[in-house]
């Protein structure tokens, strides 16, 4: 028998999703914290491997997927939107101020292709190990199966979008220096928040009475279908 339509799942799918936005809408922005060289985007990019490990855990790889395409649809759409109205004709009176504007909007291509691509490995990647590896602890050690999934996929994350994104455009230490600084701040973001993470992660199990396990989830990352039945539930 399948199971019903979570109550809360709409929830963290939309904050997924907002989130994803917001990242890629402050990669551009570099900032320098405590004498460190990083991107805007990654102080906020580590909740959405929160959320992923939170989605994975409580409602399964299925509804984590299906997360990841409703993050990736909605960037787009902002993507989209932005280039479209940085190519529309100004008022007169308006001209100056839309310009401060289109300078904003107008998103370096290489900033585009280097989210979009690295958002594609990394994100499928953090909620395959995160399922994988609660089939293999049975459950167990959840604390360090959170940080594991978030180790390896933030370091996929960063490599790719820092390589793509600013090769060519400083010294290659100086690159891989960014690259490590932004792997460690998602780590460090994911490690600092882990007691509220975890915390909510065992709430909602209760809330929602559910505690998937993808034993018999093929993942293709390109299904969004769901079917979990009484049997993947071991609440």
């Amino acid at each position: 028998m399948l199971l019903q339509q979570p109550r809360y799942l709409w929830f963290f799918i939309l904050f997924y999703a907002m989130v994803m936005v917001f990242a890629n809408w402050f990669d551009p922005r570099l900032v320098q914290i405590f004498s460190l060289d990083t991107d805007a985007g990654t102080l906020i990019f580590p909740l959405t491997f929160i959320l992923s490990d939170l989605i994975t855990e409580v409602y399964g790889y299925q509804q984590a997927r299906r997360a990841i395409w409703c993050g990736f649809l909605f960037n787009l759409l902002f993507i989209v939107y932005g280039q479209l109205v940085i190519h529309l004709p100004s008022p007169e009176y308006a001209i100056t101020n839309n310009k401060h504007f289109d300078v904003l909007m107008g998103m370096n291509i290489r900033i585009i292709c280097a989210s979009t691509l690295s958002y594609l490995c990394s994100e499928p990647l953090n909620a395959f190990v995160m399922a994988k590896l609660k089939i293999l602890f049975h459950g167990r050690q959840l604390a360090s199966r959170f940080v594991a999934s978030t180790f390896l996929a933030s370091g996929v994350d960063s490599f790719i979008f820092g390589t793509i994104a600013f090769i060519g455009l400083m010294t290659n230490y100086k690159l891989f220096l960014l690259i490590i600084t932004m792997w460690f701040f998602k780590v460090i973001i994911e490690v600092i928040g882990l007691p509220f993470s975890l915390y909510l992660t065992k709430k909602f199990k209760q809330i929602e009475r559910l505690d998937i396990y993808d034993a018999h989830t093929e993942f293709n990352l390109f299904s969004l279908q769901v079917e979990y039945t009484k049997k993947d539930n071991h609440f």
